[in-house]
């Protein structure tokens, strides 16, 4: 298969950390997306954010598609490789004049993986920018290892309201701005957050972390993964499975049981509990 984002934005994204935007549904695919996240969000609980708000494509056929779109992958295999794993998936969601943020922070200080080879596909469901608090990030730091402390801040969306104990300044952020359909790639690694939504308007994302097969969850715990593209030879994930159909029952108990096992990785260490860890 030949490449799909140019050596200069393949360049680009090694040197940043980061490459946005690129475009992937058009507004037709949109208007029914957003009808799906509609009734998913009803369907939930009437908020896009806690359990079933964790691993959803193993919950909805229609988020299940999106982690398999070509259009989403084709991209991330030029930088991944062949052999691509999601290892997870999640809502981003601020309803208008929220107060909810996320802190400055690095993913891959808390996801216990082996490898920095780990990409975020992050997807605006509706306008995300500077006014609806859009993702921002500091080019470069993904080079780089910062401490972090656990806040539990409530407004942070953060599983344990984790940020960097480094000052970032206001001139070295770079806004992530994107149009509804389109997408951006983040390194695992890169120093970003976002402000609260100051628009009339929601702003939701939705973020998808892809690994390379030869990747695996590093302790005592072994996590899970969908294949999504090529061939898994190393087996270090235990096999997720699609949903046979919108929240069935097979496939709500895959996900309490998967669920669990993530948290364990992802409150390693914690001395608190956060606002994932309460059983569904």
């Amino acid at each position: 298969m030949g490449s799909h984002l140019s050596p200069e934005q393949i360049d680009q994204y090694h040197r940043d950390g980061y490459l946005a935007p690129l475009d992937i549904f058009d507004p037709q695919e949109m208007a029914q997306l957003n009808n799906q996240a509609s009734a998913f969000r009803e369907r939930i609980g009437g908020k896009l954010a806690g359990r079933f708000n964790q691993k959803t494509h193993l919950l909805s056929t229609w988020l299940n598609r999106i982690v398999r779109d070509p259009r989403i992958l084709d991209p991330v295999q030029d930088i991944l490789g062949p052999n691509i794993l999601c290892w997870s998936s999640q809502f981003f969601a601020k309803d208008a004049h929220d107060k909810a943020y996320v802190g400055w922070h690095q993913d891959g200080n808390y996801w216990g993986l082996s490898s920095d080879e780990v990409i975020t596909a992050w997807v605006a469901f509706t306008p995300s920018n500077r006014d609806s608090g859009c993702m921002m990030v500091v080019p470069g730091t993904q080079k780089l290892v910062a401490e972090h402390v656990d806040t539990f801040s409530e407004d942070n969306m953060l599983s344990r309201g984790q940020e960097i104990t480094v000052q970032v300044k206001r001139e070295e952020m770079v806004p992530v701005e994107l149009h509804p359909g389109q997408m951006s790639l983040h390194h695992v690694m890169i120093y970003h957050g976002s402000d609260p939504n100051q628009s009339d308007l929601p702003r939701i994302g939705f973020a998808i972390r892809y690994i390379p097969t030869h990747v695996k969850q590093v302790g005592d715990i072994r996590g899970s993964a969908l294949l999504v593209r090529g061939q898994d030879t190393y087996q270090h994930f235990e096999s997720e499975q699609d949903p046979k159909s919108d929240f069935d029952p097979e496939a709500l108990a895959l996900h309490g049981k998967v669920l669990d096992n993530q948290l364990r990785v992802l409150y390693a260490g914690s001395k608190k509990q956060g606002k994932l860890a309460v059983p569904a």
